[in-house]
């Protein structure tokens, strides 16, 4: 698959201007409703589904089938981290406001860090392809915890990242509206919402190991391993608004997630030095393990509507006053320009 530079910057240059978009769309704090959600759960899709079709188009059907295998792996393990952003929002009781402003820039983090995790496995995979066997054993040991674990929680106060942020970082007790540093009496401090943030940021790191192993599975093609985890990373927000309140009635999900784990590391193993299995068989069995448990959790739950996940007695935080937000210093103190004293 020969990608020339042009293309690759047309992408970057695309999902740029997209986030600007984003951004300025959500420019001021607002609770997101399960429409406007929706409506931007969509757009993302069609855009990560008209590049699919784009791909098949110019490269063929088989690039095209690998292209729609490494989205459709990308977006159904997000969910994964779509469930746990709201223990995460829940246990901090973060307002729903505030939300999107994190998520934001927790996209932006997630996508150069990928950006980096897949640089280095395809230079690991070129130059020394064995590796394979260490990811191909990596993703069945993952999927086969992943059943032993499936009920089990995240506990955020557990976290090793939020020990070292709260260790190493002075930070303040109470939300500050949407800002992520704020200055007090001289001194520069962290809100709770940049500790969220980086919170938000190691998990997404945590799911990184396990999704882009899972990609490689299905293409060697670095161009569309990055696009497809591009174009399903980037849809994540609006997903979160979506799902957020119906992680309850999923129940199967989390299983089914990890089948598709296994089958991608059996598929890894094999196509190693013993048979490639064809990229319409292997998109098959994708597609068919996700409606099955997704069908299943949707007919275990029959009946349950939406419903915000259970908030833990008391707050960690607390919410500036009017008054204490007004008597904030500015973040950056503006240097005076020195003045030289003439006889």
């Amino acid at each position: 698959m020969n990608v020339p530079l042009w293309a690759w910057l047309a992408v970057l240059l695309f999902m740029v201007l997209m986030l600007a978009l984003d951004l300025f769309a959500h420019r001021k704090a607002h609770v997101i409703g399960v429409r406007e959600a929706a409506l931007w759960s969509v757009v993302w899709v069609a855009f990560g589904v008209g590049f699919g079709v784009l791909v098949w188009k110019v490269y063929g059907a088989e690039f095209g089938q690998q292209y729609f295998a490494g989205y459709l792996i990308e977006k159904s393990l997000a969910v994964d981290n779509v469930f746990i952003w709201a223990i995460i929002f829940t246990y901090f009781a973060v307002p729903r406001e505030y939300q999107h402003r994190v998520l934001f820039f927790g996209v932006l983090g997630a996508l150069l860090f990928r950006g980096i995790f897949i640089a280095g496995g395809a230079a690991i995979i070129t130059s020394a392809e064995w590796v394979l066997y260490i990811f191909a054993a990596f993703l069945l040991v993952t999927g086969f915890r992943m059943v032993r674990h499936r009920d089990d929680l995240l506990d955020p106060e557990k976290s090793r990242a939020l020990k070292l942020f709260r260790r190493h970082v002075p930070m303040t007790n109470d939300f500050h509206g949407q800002r992520f540093l704020i200055r007090r009496r001289g001194v520069l401090l962290a809100t709770p919402l940049l500790a969220v943030l980086v919170l938000v940021e190691a998990t997404d790191i945590v799911f990184a190991v396990d999704s882009i192993p899972a990609i490689f599975a299905v293409t060697d093609e670095v161009f569309l391993v990055f696009t497809a985890n591009a174009f399903a990373i980037l849809g994540l927000r609006a997903m979160y608004f979506l799902l957020a309140d119906l992680i309850h009635r999923f129940v199967y999900l989390k299983t089914g997630l990890a089948l598709v784990l296994i089958w991608v590391g059996i598929k890894m193993f094999l196509k190693i030095d013993v048979y490639y299995i064809p990229t319409p068989v292997s998109l098959a069995v994708i597609v068919t393990i996700l409606l099955v448990a997704v069908a299943a959790s949707l007919w275990a739950t029959r009946g349950q509507g939406r419903r915000p996940l259970p908030a833990p007695e008391g707050a960690p935080f607390g919410t500036a006053s009017p008054e204490e937000m007004a008597a904030l210093e500015p973040l950056w103190r503006r240097r005076e320009p020195c003045r030289t004293n003439h006889p």
